[in-house]
């Protein structure tokens, strides 16, 4: 269990911090909040995975799909933040 909420964190900071290189702009978050978006997305991507492709954690829990999934998820976890903070203002 404690190795699987390490792997969470690792791959929420390493997904997040590429979405917020990849779509750079005012997004003021530190780490914590860089780490939340990566877990974010890897939920995300990982729905979109097995809605789209019917592939679940059955087929091995890491791979390199499920990376690039989670950087995709918080790309469009990353947009929806901006959104929402747009329509406040």
């Amino acid at each position: 269990m404690l190795m699987f909420i390490i792997m969470l964190i690792i791959v929420g900071l390493i997904a997040g911090f590429i979405a917020r290189a990849i779509m750079p702009g005012p997004d003021p978050m530190g780490v914590v909040g860089t780490i939340v978006l990566g877990i974010v997305g890897s939920l995300i991507g990982g729905f979109l995975g097995y809605v789209l492709f019917g592939k679940d954690v059955s087929s091995g829990a890491f791979q390199t799909s499920g990376l690039i999934g989670s950087i995709i998820g918080a790309i469009i976890a990353l947009l929806i933040l901006r959104l929402m903070r747009r329509e406040r203002v």
